[in-house]
């Protein structure tokens, strides 16, 4: 009632409301109008009519059911794949130089590595490739099918229609034969039986490479005995999972677990890893691609392929079985061939294993290698070795370094051998570097051994009035006790005027002659703050 009253100002008011509801519903009364001038439909709910509260729309309208914004940005347009744009003459400054293409550098370069590259060369150089940028709706980043053309699966087309053609036209020469055979031998062959004619015929009609389609029905076919409440009963089933089983997608139902592909109802990986092997009948289609027959059916495909690129008329699924014949021959013929080649190497060069001294001609070992002498046989040429380079930078050398990070080694840790530095970014130094580590290095034992066997020694009775003045008092000095007593009392002194600030005085007295009496006088009245007895001094 509450809703109502906000909504209407009677119940005569809301009344009225259903009653023109209602006739228009039975098309008595017009149809009702949004905001844009177009007719709403009386019998769509109201719950989709009535627009939310925050949009503060006086009148039903389907305006909020529509779609607000649209990013112009978004596309479904795919890469052209194999455009070029740009096809220069001559060599660019910052292009590839393997190929001269200023889309990419060498690094990143998908053709064949030159010889000498077109920097050096200027010749054959390759055209620009289209660099697109665009960003894909919802649809488009889902899309399987996305920039698939369908112009690539004509050269499959026409290679079969060429087939059926020919197919069809050696069946007709066939035929043609028959008949010329059968005119000619028409008078003396008036015995043979209509029958035979007809056997001949279908005998030319069929082709080795086909399985007639008779005998394919049945195949799909698998005897299994159907697991019922009721007890179960065998029959025949195409499929290999019943209606009792757990569909494959319906075993973790977690968002993170193993992806299950719809399209080719396929899921890779184990749905639940973390359960006992024993206990559980499916772990992914990965573990069925790796194990049984999928390895040996695997290597099958493999050498069909490879058999048909080669020029061989084999296909695996349309002749399944003469595939499988060609590669257990290739099998066979592969083990004789390593036998055989086995038993002329050894019959060339004998068995090591079974000869207990070898021949004087493998001991000393020859060669066909041109090599090149000088007067005092000393090899000139033919001695060094082509080392493989690869496309990546060697040998290069950062921060004044003449050797390659972890050329050096010290510690259980890498380095270079030109400074013997240790950290990876630093600049070298070179001998001097190492020179200044080693003396660095030596006066840090030196340290540490003075310090041990200052800290083994006991102290004496002599250090410790040396401690008082100092630790450069030489060992022949003698202080003078009523100089040193005087001293004292001029230190004294001293620090009651320090402590006391009215008697400071504006003027400050300089001296430099400063006396042994006077520096020990200083020491001993100094106050040491780690000293505990230092408050019974005074």
């Amino acid at each position: 009632m509450a809703t109502a009253s906000v909504a209407f100002k009677s119940r005569e008011d809301h009344r009225k409301q259903l009653e023109l509801e209602e006739a228009r519903k039975a098309g008595l009364a017009p149809a009702e109008v949004d905001e844009d001038g177009k007719e709403i439909n009386p019998h769509i709910p109201q719950y989709m009519s009535s627009a939310p509260w925050y949009l503060n729309a006086e009148r039903p309208s389907l305006k909020h059911q529509r779609k607000w914004k649209s990013d112009p940005n978004y596309t479904k347009s795919w890469y052209d794949r194999g455009a070029k744009t740009f096809h220069a003459d001559k060599y660019r400054k910052g292009a590839c130089e393997n190929c001269g293409a200023m889309t990419h550098d060498k690094k990143s370069c998908v053709e064949r590595p030159r010889k000498l590259g077109a920097k050096w060369t200027g010749k054959s150089i390759a055209p620009d490739e289209k660099i697109e940028t665009f960003e894909l709706d919802y649809d488009g980043k889902r899309d399987r099918w996305n920039g698939f053309d369908a112009a690539s699966y004509k050269h499959v087309i026409q290679r079969y229609e060429a087939r059926d053609e020919a197919r069809s036209k050696y069946l007709k020469e066939q035929q043609l034969k028959k008949l010329e055979e059968k005119n000619n031998n028409q008078n003396g062959e008036d015995g043979v039986s209509e029958d035979e004619d007809i056997d001949n015929e279908d005998e030319a009609k069929v082709d080795e490479a086909k399985v007639d389609e008779s005998k394919q029905m049945d195949f799909a076919k698998v005897e299994k005995r159907v697991r019922t409440t009721g007890g179960g009963s065998t029959g025949t089933v195409r499929n290999l999972r019943i209606r009792e089983d757990t569909a494959k997608y319906l075993l973790n139902l977690d968002v993170n677990s193993a992806h299950y592909d719809p399209k080719t109802r396929s899921m890779r990986e184990d749905p639940l890893p973390d359960t006992d092997p024993n206990e559980k009948f499916y772990t992914g289609d990965n573990h069925n691609r790796v194990s049984g027959q999928a390895l040996e059916f695997k290597q099958l495909n493999i050498h069909a392929w490879e058999a048909f690129e080669k020029g061989h008329d084999v296909h695996m699924q349309a002749a399944p079985s003469q595939a499988e014949l060609l590669y257990k021959s290739f099998k066979i013929n592969k083990e004789k061939l390593k036998f055989q080649t086995k038993d002329t190497i050894m019959e060339k060069y004998g068995n090591a294993a079974t000869e207990e001294v070898l021949p004087r001609e493998l001991l000393l070992g020859q060669s066909e290698r041109e090599v090149e002498y000088d007067r005092a046989g000393r090899i000139i040429k033919g001695q060094e070795t082509s080392l493989p380079r690869s496309k990546y930078e060697e040998d290069a050398y950062i921060n004044n370094h003449t050797s390659v990070w972890g050329s050096w080694w010290k510690d259980h840790q890498w380095g270079y051998k030109c400074c013997q530095q240790t950290i990876r970014n630093s600049y070298c130094t070179g001998t001097a570097g190492i020179e200044a580590a080693e003396a660095a290095a030596d006066l840090m034992k030196a340290n540490i051994a003075r310090k041990e066997a200052t800290e083994e020694a006991p102290p004496a009775a002599e250090e410790k009035r040396l401690a008082t003045w100092g630790s450069e008092v030489p060992d022949d000095l003698v202080l003078d006790q009523e100089k040193l007593a005087e001293a004292l009392k001029k230190e004294d002194e001293r620090r009651r005027e320090e402590r006391d600030e009215r008697k400071r005085k504006y003027n400050v007295k300089w001296n430099d002659e400063v006396t042994a009496e006077d520096m020990e006088a200083y020491r001993m009245k100094r106050v040491h703050h780690d000293d505990p007895m230092k408050d019974f001094l005074h």
